[in-house]
């Protein structure tokens, strides 16, 4: 496990040694290329100054609470897990994203869209939406493992998406991050219809509820399976080549945990150990990693400024 005092240490050299506009950023010599740079960019971009209102969810819900949760890199691995493991849906990325070309891209433009979406305005939100659904308009084709046709337009795949990233939400944040009381979670997930119903699922269909997402997941799960191109794009993500010894460790706190925080079922589609207990000391040795994560993020150019944005909003949210 890396210590924190040697990763601040590494970075405050680094800094008083360089001047600011100089200095090579750490993740473009420890991450293969920009993989804190580039979503981080996006995450700032997503947070403007001046936003005409607060959007579909404000300072006071639990959307903004959890997305700034120190647990949201597992979160974000982990529902990725579970979304690769829907055929149609894991077809529609091997065959037309550019993930094997350019796998930061496609997490800065995923990081792009989730930041706009919750903390952006209604309208850039709405714009954001519309262009994500012009895309998918047109990826369409054959899953060549079942041989069923997919779209990923179609509200089943979409819901699929979202419902695995609403549940990776909450079953990180009580692995290793903020543990939500029944009543937030129970509030999060309804939060969270309107993000399905931007994608462009009928609001009818989508969970409300922790129950009910608990449910949908299981309607689901008969038809779930670990296809070749899963299996060879999620062990893409879980090893990337090329990391650093100390960012390595960072990254393997991360994998770890999201893969401790699947079900089981899920797991053992994957193949994957059943981990060890989650002891006190492990789960403050991880989250000393995701801080040293989330320290590096915060040193990109405009995430500071856009974390105080919303760290002010949500002040003025709350009672005197």
């Amino acid at each position: 496990m890396i210590r924190l005092d040697r990763m601040v240490a590494t970075m405050t050299e680094a800094s008083a040694a360089t001047p600011a506009k100089e200095l090579v950023s750490l993740a473009d010599t420890t991450f293969y290329p920009g993989l804190i740079e580039r979503p981080a960019a996006a995450f700032a971009s997503g947070v403007q100054e001046g936003t005409g209102g607060d959007g579909f969810f404000g300072p006071a819900s639990v959307t903004w609470r959890m997305s700034a949760d120190l647990s949201s890199p597992v979160a974000g691995l982990r529902s990725l897990l579970m979304q690769a493991l829907h055929p149609l849906a894991m077809a529609g990325v091997d065959q037309h994203s550019g993930w094997r070309r350019d796998p930061v891209g496609r997490l800065a433009a995923t990081m792009a869209y989730l930041t706009t979406v919750t903390f952006g305005d209604r309208a850039a939100a709405l714009h954001a939406a519309a262009r994500v659904r012009r895309i998918h308009d047109h990826v369409r084709g054959i899953d060549t493992v079942t041989g069923r046709p997919y779209a990923a337009g179609d509200p089943a795949l979409l819901l699929w998406v979202h419902g695995a990233l609403v549940d990776s939400v909450l079953a990180a944040g009580n692995l290793v991050g903020t543990a939500l009381s029944a009543a937030d979670s129970n509030r999060y997930v309804a939060e969270m219809v309107t993000a399905a119903e931007l994608t462009g699922v009928p609001r009818q269909l989508v969970p409300s509820n922790v129950p009910e997402l608990d449910l949908y997941i299981a309607s689901v799960r008969p038809g779930l399976r670990c296809t070749p191109a899963a299996a060879e794009s999620m062990a893409y993500l879980l090893d990337p080549p090329d990391l650093d010894a100390d960012i390595a460790a960072i990254w393997q706190d991360i994998r770890s945990s999201a893969i401790a925080a699947l079900p089981r079922w899920a797991r053992q589609m994957y193949g994957y150990d059943a981990p060890p207990p989650l002891t006190p000391v492990r789960r403050t040795e991880i989250r000393q990693s995701l801080g040293v994560l989330d320290a590096m993020f915060l040193g990109e150019p405009g995430v500071l400024e856009a974390r105080q944005r919303i760290t002010l909003r949500m002040c003025k949210e709350r009672p005197a």
